[in-house]
């Protein structure tokens, strides 16, 4: 039996023709560090609660209120909503992620969900670049003034995004990122952001605060990840 991803919304939502942000971490943590800063920066409020039986069971505590590890975020005013996590999921939970999240979008009519995936490297590297899973998608990519992948692999959620919605016609952004994997990426996080932040309008990223805010997160996300890397260990067997 395939594991099932339940969303439950805490509130009405009216996100037509509005945007997703896909704020799962891949390699390195820069995609929650960015979509925590952006939640922050932009005003946005908790909108409902990602879970699945198959998750690890830990809560976050934060200002002493425990908190479900992966969330959905809304801002109704810009019609942008951002699925937050801090659980690096097991491999055989992306697929279902993945096609979870095209159906929610579907049901609240989004017109764009803005994925991201990390490229390791120690070199710093500057070049983010953007892949759509429609033409539309890549004029997008190209407007936002980013190159578009011609040739590659883009593997774990992301790719089942670009997969599925090629299909449907949803259309899908997959920004693609160096990082080297360690520590509070700020550098990474921040061009995230901000690429991010031109692909939505409205959105934004407050710099100067985004590094106090990826050491913040940076903590809280190792910590969730370092608590359940025994819980999943055991689960995935």
């Amino acid at each position: 039996m395939f594991p099932k991803i339940r969303i439950k919304e805490l509130k009405p939502l009216n996100l037509e023709e509005g945007y997703l942000i896909d704020g799962f971490p891949s390699a390195g943590f820069s995609s929650a560090i960015a979509t925590e800063s952006m939640v922050h920066t932009s005003n946005f409020q908790l909108g409902g609660i990602i879970d699945s039986d198959a998750f690890p069971p830990i809560s976050i505590i934060k200002n002493g209120k425990p908190n479900y590890p992966s969330r959905i975020f809304v801002n109704e005013d810009l019609k942008v909503s951002i699925f937050l996590s801090y659980l690096t999921l097991d491999q055989s939970l992306h697929r279902v992620a993945a096609k979870t999240m095209l159906k929610w979008a579907q049901k609240h009519k989004i017109k764009l969900i803005v994925s991201s995936i990390a490229v390791k490297t120690t070199e710093g590297g500057e070049t983010m670049i953007g892949i759509g899973s429609t033409e539309s998608a890549r004029e997008k990519v190209r407007n936002a003034g980013l190159k578009v992948l011609e040739h590659g692999t883009v593997p774990g959620i992301p790719g089942m995004l670009l997969n599925e919605a090629s299909i449907t016609g949803q259309e899908v952004i997959v920004l693609i990122f160096q990082t080297d994997g360690n520590g509070p990426d700020f550098r990474s996080s921040a061009q995230l952001c901000m690429a991010m932040s031109q692909l939505i309008p409205g959105t934004s990223c407050d710099i100067p605060s985004l590094q106090q805010e990826a050491e913040k997160a940076e903590v809280v996300i190792k910590e969730a990840d370092e608590g359940s890397k025994n819980l999943r260990d055991s689960m995935y067997r």
